[in-house]
C-alpha cells in the first residue's frame, strides 16, 4: 500500500479540480438562455435519448427490481468502503498492478504525470473519463510538456474546439453537425492528420475523419490513461463500457496503462456487474448492451499493457460519505439519465453549472465534493419536479438531497454573517405572522390589496424589495377576492 485509505475526512480537500464555476449558476444560465441555437441542439439531443431510453427500459418487466438491486449494492459498498478498497488493492497488486492513493486532484495529477515521465513518453491517449476531467488532468499534463489526446469522438470534438464538456455522456451535445465539420476542418491539421478538404457534415463522414485522425495516435502511443465504470473488489478487475471501440484500442495497444478511478466505483463481486451492465447502457445510451465492454485484471505477459497503474481518487468523496443525507450521491454510475429529463438542463446546457458534472447530479455532487460554500448556487438549479429521481437507475433521491443542500447553504450563510439576509428577514416575518391566528387573518385580508397591483394584467409582475427578487423572474398570482374565513362567516 503506497498511501493510507482516506476515510472519515470531515471536510472537502482544497485541490478539487474542475468542480467550480467562475460565475454563479443564475448568471451563467441567463447567458445560455439567450442562445437559441444551443437550446435547439439540446432539445433535439435530449429528446432523442429520452425516447430511446424509455423504449428499452419498458422491455424489462423487472426494471424496478434491478433498480432496487443497484441501489442496495451501492449502499453496501459505501457502508464497507474501507474494506472493499483494501481488498481491491490486494487483488490488483497480486495480479501485477500497482495501486496509488490520491487525496485530491493535485496529488492525482502529480502521480499520473510522474508515471508518464517514468515511461519516457511525451504524449498519452485517453479513454473518455469523468475522473480525469474532474481533476483537470489534461491541463496538468500539458503544463509538464505532455500532450493528452482524447480518443472518444465527442471528447475529441470538445478538445479540438478548445471547448469544455457540457454533458456526462455526450460532452459535445451543445454542438451540431455543421459546427463539428468546421472544427475538424480548422483544427485537425494543427495536431495530426488533417480532415479531408471535401468533408461533409454527414455523421458517417465526420466519424471517418476522426477515425483516420486517431489511428496514428493509437499506433504510436506508449501510454494510455483511462477511467473505469466499475472495479470488482473480489478479483481486482476493472471495466470500461463504450460504444466506439476507441476504449478497446487504448486499453490493449499501449505498453503502459494508467487508470484513474473514484473510490466509490467499486462493486463487491463479479456477479454484481450483472446488475449494472443491464442498468447502465439502457439508462445512458438507450441500448440493451454496450457495443464494447472491456475488462482487464492486472497484467499478462505478451498480451496487452505490460505495466498497469490504478490511481484511487478521493477528492472530496469521503467528505460526501460523512453526510448521511448526501452520501447516496456516491451511488451515481454516470449514466446521465437525469440530465436528459431535466427541464433546467435542457434550456441552459451543461456549461452554466460550472462543473464537469452538470445537471441534477452535478447540482448535488459538486457542492458536496467542494463544500457548499464554493457551489452555493447549484442546489437551487432545479425546479424540484422529481423527473431525475424517476429515471435514476440507482434511485438517488436528488430532489430530497437538493432541499437538504439548500438548508446547508442557508446555515453556512447564517454562520458567516450576523446580519440577516432579506430572505431570512421575510421568513422570520412570515413565521411571526403565522404564529398567531389573528395576525394571520389580518395578513390574508391585507394581501387583497395586491389585486390593485395586478388587476390590469391579472397577475402581479412587480413587487417592492425584497419581494422584487421573486417577481424579477416570475409572476405572482392575484390574491382571491375574499379569504376562506370570510366566506365561511357569511354562510
Amino acid at each position: 500500500m503506497t498511501q493510507p485509505v482516506f476515510l472519515g475526512m470531515p471536510t472537502a480537500p482544497p485541490g478539487v479540480g474542475h468542480l467550480r464555476g467562475d460565475r454563479p449558476f443564475p448568471e451563467a444560465a441567463r447567458d445560455a438562455l439567450g442562445d437559441a441555437q444551443l437550446r435547439r441542439n439540446l432539445s433535439k439531443a435530449t429528446g432523442t435519448i429520452r425516447a430511446k431510453r424509455a423504449q428499452v427500459v419498458a422491455e424489462l418487466p423487472d426494471w424496478a427490481e434491478l433498480r432496487a438491486a443497484g441501489a442496495a449494492i451501492k449502499d453496501q459498498v459505501l457502508a464497507d468502503l474501507d474494506r472493499y478498497l483494501v481488498q481491491l488493492e490486494e487483488q490488483v497488486t497480486a495480479r501485477g498492478g500497482v495501486v496509488h492513493w490520491a487525496r485530491d486532484a493535485v496529488e492525482a495529477n502529480r502521480i499520473v504525470t510522474d508515471l508518464v515521465r517514468a515511461a519516457g513518453a511525451d504524449e498519452v491517449v485517453k479513454v473518455k473519463s469523468m475522473a480525469t476531467q474532474e481533476i483537470g488532468l489534461n491541463e496538468a499534463l500539458a503544463a509538464a510538456g505532455i500532450a493528452a489526446w482524447e480518443t472518444d469522438l465527442a471528447e475529441l470534438i470538445v478538445q479540438l474546439g478548445h471547448d469544455s464538456p457540457s454533458h456526462i455522456l455526450v460532452p459535445a451535445i451543445h454542438r451540431n453537425r455543421a459546427e463539428i465539420r468546421e472544427i475538424f476542418l480548422r483544427e485537425m491539421a494543427k495536431v495530426g492528420l488533417p480532415a479531408p478538404p471535401d468533408l461533409t457534415d454527414e455523421p458517417r463522414a465526420l466519424a471517418e475523419a476522426a477515425r483516420l485522425h486517431l489511428r496514428r495516435k493509437f499506433l504510436e502511443a506508449e501510454v494510455a490513461v483511462s477511467g473505469a465504470n466499475f472495479a470488482v473488489a473480489e478479483t481486482g478487475t476493472l471495466a470500461v463500457v463504450e460504444s466506439e471501440g476507441n476504449g478497446r484500442m487504448c486499453l490493449t495497444l499501449p505498453r503502459v496503462l494508467i487508470t484513474v478511478m473514484g473510490i466509490e466505483k467499486l462493486v463487491p463481486t463479479w456477479r454484481d456487474l450483472e446488475v449494472f451492465l443491464q442498468l447502465l447502457p439502457r439508462s445512458s445510451t438507450g441500448e440493451r448492451m454496450n457495443p464494447y465492454t472491456s475488462m482487464w485484471t492486472g497484467v499478462h505477459a505478451g498480451d496487452g499493457p505490460q505495466e498497469f497503474h490504478l490511481v484511487l481518487l478521493d477528492n472530496g468523496r469521503t467528505a460526501t460519505l460523512a453526510d448521511p443525507q448526501g452520501r447516496s450521491a456516491l451511488r451515481c454510475i454516470r449514466c446521465s439519465a437525469c440530465l436528459n429529463v431535466c427541464p433546467v438542463y435542457e434550456r441552459t446546457g451543461g456549461h452554466a453549472y460550472g462543473s464537469v458534472y452538470p445537471g441534477p447530479i452535478g447540482a448535488v455532487l459538486s457542492p458536496q465534493l467542494t463544500g457548499v460554500g464554493d457551489n452555493a448556487s447549484l442546489p437551487y438549479a432545479s425546479t424540484l419536479c422529481g423527473a431525475c429521481y424517476d429515471v435514476c437507475p440507482v434511485a438517488i433521491d436528488i430532489p430530497q438531497m437538493l432541499v437538504h443542500l439548500r438548508s446547508r447553504v442557508v446555515e453556512a450563510k447564517r454562520e458567516h454573517s450576523r446580519v440577516p439576509s432579506p430572505e431570512q428577514a421575510v421568513m422570520a416575518s412570515a413565521a411571526w405572522t403565522m404564529d398567531s391566528p389573528a395576525r394571520w387573518a389580518n395578513a390574508l385580508r391585507a394581501a387583497r390589496l395586491g389585486r390593485l397591483l395586478g388587476r390590469r394584467r391579472r397577475r402581479i409582475s412587480a413587487l417592492p424589495p425584497p419581494l422584487s427578487a421573486w417577481t424579477a423572474t416570475r409572476d405572482a398570482p392575484l390574491p382571491p377576492t375574499q379569504t376562506f374565513r370570510d366566506w365561511w362567516k357569511k354562510r
